[in-house]
């Protein structure tokens, strides 16, 4: 039997998240929560909102791919989504992942993320039963989008929180 290499997922915590984007509370009642910054214009780029399904999955999960879009920052808000998991990790000094320094985290459905752009991801796991997620990022115009790439790593499993 072959074991895979492991990465614990942690509960969020922005400190560590800091490197790679932000969580985004919910506002306090009766207040709001502001993304100007994450939502500046990107030169030769527009806006592009979408909704995005996503099937339930377990934990442990393997991945084997990430991605990054080195142009403009992405905004996730969960819609309908109970839990889900965020696997990050930065780039090495040739601008490809770095697994050995993975970070995963999972979230609670009342929260949002919003990855700097760069940032080397999985795709988001939704836990505990289908899901949503409101998705706003900055594309290219026509067949002109290079924001979108794509690296295989060496498979590592993703467990639960300890505890």
């Amino acid at each position: 039997m072959t074991h895979l290499p492991s990465l614990t997922a942690l509960p969020p915590d922005p400190v560590a998240f800091a490197p790679f984007g932000a969580f985004i509370e919910p506002p306090e009642p009766g207040g709001r929560t502001m993304f100007s910054d994450w939502l500046a214009p990107v030169e030769g780029r527009s806006a592009h909102y979408h909704l995005n399904r996503v099937a339930s999955t377990t934990l442990p999960v393997t991945l084997d791919r990430v991605e990054r879009h080195p142009h403009a920052a992405q905004l996730f808000m969960p819609v309908g989504v109970s839990r889900y998991l965020v696997t990050v990790m930065p780039a090495d000094a040739t601008g490809a992942p770095d697994p050995s320094r993975a970070r995963a985290f999972v979230v609670p459905g009342t929260m949002g993320i919003a990855y700097y752009p760069g940032t080397w991801h999985a795709g988001i796991s939704v836990l505990d039963g289908d899901g949503s997620f409101s998705v706003m990022m900055w594309r290219g115009v026509g067949d002109d989008d290079d924001d979108d790439e794509f690296a295989s790593i060496p498979s590592m499993e993703v467990r639960e929180p300890r505890g």
